[in-house]
């Protein structure tokens, strides 16, 4: 089996491009009559046609898949126990996390104790909601050896429960009008993908006739424009001022439809040999942006919140440049700037969180523990907030959960081998 694919790599690094860049767009910040004004966006039906083509946020969880099919290959040949994996692959995320947490829990701590409690907690949870994708990977990283194991013995029998999942889940929206129930969809949609990313690896999609590709692809866009057109599904497979409900969070059919068009895609890419041959220098540079793609999510939102500072800050100097000073487009190339020279040096920083793997096996009821809380914590965390405050005790417990997780795993990861 493959070990490394280049056209996944950049794969994964375009789709935190797009994260970014969506996100940098989200919001309008306008100066009115020298008045700051912060604004949500609303492109129009052109946009909304193009976010089908540039939301390919799916494939990051098919990416997902396919690196976590190299990994438990390599575990199993090593015959070391799950407590093993589930340490050496989980210890990876406590770096990222921790400082990120640490930050984020300061910051709205200070704010609450300042006299800005209900600001404080408020602002922290609506924040936390970033925290969707660590959740949902942490739980596919902890199925992953479950999952390479069904996909080698069922194949496609075990993505036919995830799919009916999907589409039962949209029934249930559409037949009930509650649309909290999509968020179920969590626990089908992305798992469906990643999914995908295992058969990717096993040989799927890559190894398809060109025309096999192609009337998939075409089969699952005219699925997409029965949903939007016939059955009256979100116009943009993204949320914007226009569309407050969207597709992709949370996902729904027509977004599972998008990520498998995306997945075949890649597969006729593949076949063609795009990015089969990088240069040393391109493949350390690809390497190293894999790498640092957890760090990039987390911090990308202080990214534009400090880039559309400095850019305000500029305009209110300079008011006959404001007009350009506030562009969306500059907002957005800056905020890639930004992100491209500070989180390297951010990531610096985590290494520090990260455990130096010891000698024995890990202590399985330890990291079982440790990974279970750190996921719950993460969740909790998502879902309130974290800010220490007597006044917002259910945030303050998810603080202390995740904490302990995060020092529980650290503590088995320091006694695992490699």
């Amino acid at each position: 089996m493959p070990e490394r694919n280049h056209l996944i790599d950049l794969a994964r690094i375009g789709s935190m491009v797009i994260v970014v860049v969506f996100h940098s767009l989200l919001w309008q910040v306008l100066l009115v009559d020298g008045k700051l004004q912060v604004v949500p966006w609303a492109p129009g039906p052109v946009f909304w046609a193009i976010s089908w083509v540039a939301t390919i946020i799916p494939v990051f969880f098919v990416a997902a898949g396919y690196a976590n099919a190299v990994v438990v290959d390599k575990w199993r040949a090593t015959g070391a126990p799950y407590a093993n994996f589930l340490t050496l692959r989980g210890s990876r995320m406590l770096g990222p996390m921790s400082l990120f947490l640490i930050v984020f829990c300061v910051i709205g701590t200070a704010a609450a104790w300042a006299g800005w409690l209900p600001q404080a907690a408020a602002l922290s949870r609506q924040f936390a909601q970033l925290l969707w994708f660590a959740v949902v990977y942490q739980l596919l990283l902890a199925a992953a050896p479950l999952a390479v194991w069904l996909h080698d013995r069922a194949g496609a029998w075990v993505m036919l429960p995830m799919l009916i999942g999907v589409i039962a889940v949209d029934l249930a929206v559409r037949l009930t009008g509650n649309q909290g129930l999509q968020w179920i969809n969590l626990a089908f949609a992305w798992p469906l993908a990643h999914q995908w990313g295992i058969a990717y690896h096993r040989g799927w999609f890559r190894t398809w006739p060109a025309a096999r590709l192609a009337a998939a692809i075409g089969g699952a866009a005219i699925a997409i424009v029965g949903l939007v057109f016939g059955l009256h599904y979100p116009p943009a497979a993204v949320a914007w001022a226009d569309v407050l409900v969207a597709n992709l969070l949370p996902p729904t059919l027509a977004i599972t439809c998008l990520g498998f068009i995306q997945t075949c895609v890649l597969g006729l890419l593949d076949r063609a040999g795009v990015a089969a041959r990088l240069g040393e220098r391109a493949s350390a540079v690809v390497r190293l942006a894999n790498a640092l793609l957890l760090t990039a999510y987390l911090w990308h939102i202080p990214a534009i919140v400090l880039s559309a500072g400095v850019l305000l800050g500029l305009s209110l100097l300079l008011p006959a440049a404001a007009p350009v000073l506030m562009n969306p487009v500059l907002l957005m190339l800056l905020v890639l700037v930004v992100v491209v020279l500070v989180v390297p040096q951010i990531a610096r920083v985590e290494l520090r969180f990260i455990p130096t793997p010891g000698a024995d096996r890990a202590p399985q009821a330890l990291t079982l523990l440790g990974y279970a809380l750190f996921a719950a914590g993460t969740w909790a965390v998502w879902q309130l907030g974290a800010v220490l405050h007597p006044g917002d005790l259910p945030a303050v417990a998810a603080v202390v959960v995740v904490a302990a997780g995060m020092v529980a795993l650290h503590r088995a990861a320091s006694r695992t081998s490699t």
